[in-house]
C-alpha cells in the first residue's frame, strides 16, 4: 500500500519567502510525478499547514505595507528598499508570482484561524486552496491579509459554501484559542522563523528551513519516496 507522507509546512500568509517555498515545493511535486522512477514506493504527499505569526504587534486594521517594510525591514534606507523590491520581483518571476509591494500589512491571526478551521473540517485540499488564495490576494492583488472580505472570498475560491464561510469568518472567537495554542506549539518546537518545512518520512524526517530551490525540495521528496519503498 502506498505511503502517504505529510509535508508539515509552518508559515505566515504575509511572509513572501513562505509563498516562494510553497510554490517551489509544488513545482518539485509536479516534477516527481513526471519522473515515476524516482517514486518506486508510490508515495503520496499531503500538506499540514501550521500557523506562525511574524508580526505579533501588527494591528487588525493594518498599515501601509510599503512604508512598513521601508521603516522596519530597511530602516528607512530607500536604496535598500529598491534593491529588496527588485530582488523579490526577480524571485517571484521564477516561481510564477507577481509580487507587489503596496497594500496593507496587518495581523494574520484571523487568517490562520480560518485556515485551521477548514483544514480540520474540510481537509487538506480545501486548506491548500485557501492558503494559496490568501497568498495571491495579499502579495499579488494588494488585498488586506485577514479582513472579512478577503477571507470570505478566499473561502469561496477554496470551495466552501458562502453560508459556512460567513459563519466561521464572522465569528472571531471560533477556533481562536486553538490557533493561538498551535502558534505557541510551533515556538515550543524551536521554530523562530519561517518557512520551516518537514517532510515526514516512513523511516526519518527531512526538515528544511527557508525558501530552498526546487532541486533541494525535490531531493527531499525523493529521499522520502526511496525510504518508503
Amino acid at each position: 500500500m502506498p505511503y502517504d507522507a505529510t509535508i508539515s509546512f509552518t508559515f505566515d500568509t504575509i511572509c513572501p519567502f513562505t509563498y516562494l517555498a510553497k510554490k517551489r515545493i509544488d513545482r518539485a511535486l509536479t516534477l516527481l510525478v513526471e519522473t515515476p522512477d524516482d517514486n518506486p514506493s508510490g508515495t503520496t504527499f499531503t500538506y499540514q499547514f501550521n500557523p506562525f505569526i511574524l508580526n505579533e504587534d501588527a494591528p487588525e486594521v493594518g498599515e501601509d505595507k510599503y512604508q512598513w517594510y521601508l521603516k522596519n525591514k530597511q530602516h528607512g534606507d530607500q536604496e535598500k528598499m529598491d534593491k529588496y523590491m527588485a530582488l523579490m520581483s526577480a524571485y517571484g518571476v521564477g516561481s510564477g508570482i507577481n509580487f507587489k509591494h503596496t497594500g496593507t500589512i496587518a495581523s494574520t491571526l484571523d487568517a490562520h484561524r480560518v485556515i485551521q478551521h477548514f483544514q480540520e473540517t474540510k481537509g487538506a485540499d480545501v486548506a491548500n486552496k485557501l492558503v494559496m488564495s490568501l497568498y495571491r490576494k495579499y502579495f499579488e492583488e494588494e488585498q488586506h491579509p485577514s479582513s472579512e472580505e478577503t477571507l470570505l472570498a478566499a473561502c469561496l475560491e477554496a470551495g466552501v459554501s458562502a453560508a459556512e464561510a460567513r459563519e466561521v469568518v464572522e465569528d472571531h472567537s471560533e477556533g481562536m484559542a486553538e490557533v493561538k495554542g498551535l502558534i505557541r506549539e510551533q515556538k515550543g518546537n524551536g521554530i523562530d522563523a519561517v518557512p520551516n518545512v518537514t517532510f515526514e518520512g516512513k523511516k526519518r524526517d527531512v526538515t528544511l528551513e527557508g525558501a530552498k530551490e526546487v532541486d533541494e525540495f525535490l531531493k527531499a521528496l525523493k529521499q522520502i519516496c526511496k525510504e518508503a519503498a
